[in-house]
């Protein structure tokens, strides 16, 4: 069989071209809905509270968001940041499989039981909760 294409060398070049050409088609027309999840999904919930240092946001805010949010379903591990000017963000990532939609819903419900207990000042700017696609 090898001595075949040896001889025709032709042969083998478009035979090769032509099974690059099927590939390339293919992975074209595949939908991505085929492909596995691989990442898993996150949610970012993040705030400001102008004039704190990274200690008091840690305090304050930081301290009540994370108590509420710790344990939500299908939470794999959450992540935090304190800044000096003030900014605070939380990144809660979720088992692999786990609907985005769901985990950001479930975020903002716990986020909501915490909003009583924020400083004035943090409530007034907003907390925000946004899923985190990441598609490459």
């Amino acid at each position: 069989m090898v001595k075949f294409f040896i001889e025709r060398p032709k042969f083998a070049i478009v035979l090769s071209i032509l099974m690059t050409l099927m590939g390339v088609l293919s992975i074209i027309n595949m939908p991505v809905g085929q492909y596995p999840d691989v990442a898993p999904p996150s949610v970012n919930v993040f705030t400001n509270y102008r004039g704190a240092n990274a200690q008091v946001v840690n305090d304050t805010v930081a301290s009540v968001i994370e108590k509420q949010v710790n344990g939500v379903e299908g939470m794999q591990y959450m992540r935090s940041n304190s800044s000096n000017d003030g900014s605070y963000s939380l990144d809660i990532t979720f088992e692999v499989g786990f609907d985005a939609d769901r985990a950001a819903t479930l975020v903002q419900n716990r986020v909501n039981a915490a909003m009583p207990l924020l400083p004035d000042e943090v409530k007034r700017g907003g907390v925000f909760v946004e899923k985190v696609s990441l598609v490459c």
